[in-house]
């Protein structure tokens, strides 16, 4: 360890030039940060809904979705609500949820994962069925943000059309947030969002035998 590091992680030790001159360029590093970021957000002026999406192998895609859904109505805006896929138990996102029907519209329309419903046909009538929910929710201009959990595996797996569904998203008000969530999002679906984050895993409790906990994974 160098002197500096030592008196830097010494409790009680003065300061010394090195510490003003750091001191000094650690400001004129935020001086100038700042300046760039100002720039950024005085040319962002557009207000307009956007499509969000979620996606990628790691844990905390409908997670994400779910805490827009908390934001959006803390900020006094109306929600809803559409799982594709999910529906074999009720998540803790969902019982909270539904405490709140005035503001927040919520419809389970999946049976369970694939492996687990092992019906083709059935999911793909689910999914119709969900997304016709959904375009209600698309045409409603009284409802701000609308969550569509799953999604992308719906429509990773062709159980719905993925020009038909951009067409509806590009068709709902304007004014309107949309966040999409799930696995695999498909290309053309990507290129029509406005912002896209990719989950990467880096370990998950679940290889080391840890079953799914309240609170955390339902």
């Amino acid at each position: 360890m160098t002197q500096a590091e030592h008196e830097e992680n010494t409790p009680g030790t003065p300061d010394t030039p090195d510490d003003a001159g750091r001191d000094a360029r650690h400001k004129a590093r935020m001086v100038r940060k700042k300046e760039v970021v100002d720039a950024k957000i005085a040319a962002a002026q557009a207000e307009r809904g956007v499509i969000v999406i979620t996606t990628g192998n790691g844990k905390g895609k409908s997670s994400s979705g779910f805490g827009m859904v908390v934001r959006a109505l803390g900020h006094g805006m109306r929600a809803g609500v559409v799982q594709f896929i999910k529906g074999a138990f009720p998540s803790g996102e969902e019982m909270f949820l539904r405490r709140f029907p005035d503001v927040c519209a919520f419809h389970v329309m999946g049976e369970g994962y694939t492996w687990e419903t092992q019906d083709r046909a059935r999911d793909v009538a689910k999914a119709e069925a969900a997304w016709e929910i959904a375009r209600g929710m698309l045409r409603d201009p009284a409802i701000s943000l609308v969550l569509l959990d799953e999604l992308n595996i719906a429509l990773k797996l062709h159980y719905l059309d993925v020009d038909r569904v951009i067409a509806d998203l590009r068709a709902r008000p304007p004014m309107q947030h949309v966040v999409i969530t799930g696995r695999g999002a498909p290309p053309a679906l990507i290129e029509a969002a406005d912002t896209v984050t990719e989950m990467a895993p880096v370990k998950h409790a679940f290889q080391q035998g840890i079953k799914a906990q309240k609170g955390i994974e339902m």
